[in-house]
């Protein structure tokens, strides 16, 4: 907990030193473009997970999310929204008295294509294959599983508020065969409301259902975020509670934080 505070103590100091007189509009801009998930932006997150009393053992586990996200022009009307999601994972009793475990989780790697321009009702959307790759260093980090399925992403975005959903769903096709199978289902539906300043507050779940363990668990979170630009690099900052549900979630609480390392073009 001492240096979770540290870590947001950090981040809040980081956002003092930054200027916000001629960036403004540009920050409020990209605080919009980043509540869309196939916005034509690389940006590197970095999503710090707390997550605490897990498990009958009272455990805790830290969960490290490097998010890369880039776009790719394939054709005059579409691109190529690549995302990766690489989990640095370090807990203690999280499977009962299990002891601790630190290293990488299994990656989730997804591809979106998806047009340019909105669609008819200024509707955005992109879709394509998601992938579940074993790398995992112990046991206790991931499922041992190769995986692919579908996913998508629907969202409209109108004056400052934007709502949408992303979901994914990952069958095993290949591991080890002593672990059990994958068939999880992933959706998470989001509502945002940008503010003058780069600032913007958002409220979404995180559901997962395991299909054949027949249980669900799940994360609320609403997050306060804001893009600042500190030197020469943009970013965005975001904070807030993370709240679990589900049978098949036995944590307690948790928070949210993290920065968003943004790569903004001329084109944009």
């Amino acid at each position: 907990m001492k240096n979770f505070t540290l870590f947001i103590a950090l981040l809040f100091f980081a956002v003092g030193l930054s200027q916000e007189t001629d960036e403004t509009t540009d920050n409020d801009a990209l605080a919009q473009q980043l509540q869309n998930p196939v916005a034509n932006l690389i940006s590197v997150p970095l999503q710090n997970n707390f997550d605490f009393g897990v498990s009958d053992a009272d455990g805790e586990r830290y969960t490290l999310n490097i998010q890369p996200v880039v776009p790719i022009s394939i054709s005059e009307k579409w691109n190529l929204i690549g995302r990766v999601i690489l989990p640095v994972i370090s807990q203690n009793d999280v499977f009962g008295f299990s002891g601790a475990q630190t290293g990488l989780g299994d990656v989730v790697l997804s591809g979106f294509f998806s047009p340019k321009t909105p669609s008819s009702g200024g509707v955005i959307w992109g879709a394509g294959p998601a992938i579940l790759a074993p790398t995992a260093t112990d046991d206790f980090l991931g499922t041992g599983k190769l995986g692919v399925g579908p996913t998508a992403v629907v969202l409209k975005q109108f004056g400052q508020y934007t709502m949408g959903a992303l979901t994914n769903h990952i069958w095993s096709v290949a591991g080890d065969e002593d672990r059990s199978d994958v068939n999880l289902t992933f959706f998470q539906p989001f509502l945002a409301r940008n503010f003058k300043g780069g600032y913007a507050l958002t409220l979404n779940t995180e559901f997962t259902q395991n299909w054949d363990a027949e249980t669900s668990s799940g994360f609320l979170h609403l997050v306060g975020s804001k893009v600042f630009t500190f030197g020469k690099q943009t970013s965005q900052i975001f904070v807030g509670p993370r709240i679990p549900y589900g049978n098949g979630n036995t944590a307690e609480w948790g928070i949210r934080a993290g920065v968003t390392l943004l790569f903004p073009t001329k084109t944009q």
